[in-house]
């Protein structure tokens, strides 16, 4: 019995796997309705225009891209949606692409909006939901969908604008 105990704890012990998940803060914590984000009250104005934004471009089809030139279009990849929503919330002056994003801002989790960028994809948490292209459940490139569905970062790094 006491082999047994020492082996289920040492196996507990392991190095957990990377993964994006929920957490729920009912102040701080957006909720999902029919697909579209719904801000609690008290978050501040960019946090509420970025999810503003993203209920914009959910539904819209995935243009696979790497960058667009410009933020208004009628699809979007990856980075399209992260730039879009962070444009719309007076937190980017420009586009940029997954890549560039692993150097937005300031480093690690964010109080509000965090990006998790790598080579090749990123998404970005706003208020504790998922915005993504990818990972939804859906085909391989949807276009841009909130979830509060776990999805691994592993390879990814995070980022946040300064102050949310």
């Amino acid at each position: 019995m006491a082999l047994l105990l020492v082996v289920w704890l040492s196996a507990c012990g392991g190095t957990p796997k990377k993964a994006w998940t929920h957490g729920m803060d009912p102040d701080k914590t957006a909720t999902l309705v029919d697909g579209k984000a719904v801000p609690p009250d008290r978050l501040p104005k960019p946090v509420s225009q970025a999810i503003t934004a993203g209920n914009r471009i959910v539904g819209k089809p995935y243009r696979r891209g790497g960058g667009h030139g410009r933020i208004e279009d009628s699809a979007y990849d990856c980075s399209g949606t992260v730039s879009y929503v962070l444009y719309h919330a007076g937190l980017l002056t420009a586009p940029d692409t997954s890549s560039g994003f692993r150097d937005y801002g300031k480093s690690g989790r964010g109080k509000h909006i965090t990006i998790f960028a790598k080579s090749g994809h990123v998404f970005v948490e706003i208020a504790g939901l998922r915005l993504d292209t990818g990972y939804n459940g859906g085909s391989r490139g949807d276009g841009p969908k909130w979830t509060a569905k776990p999805r691994p970062t592993s390879g990814f790094v995070m980022r946040h604008p300064e102050g949310y």
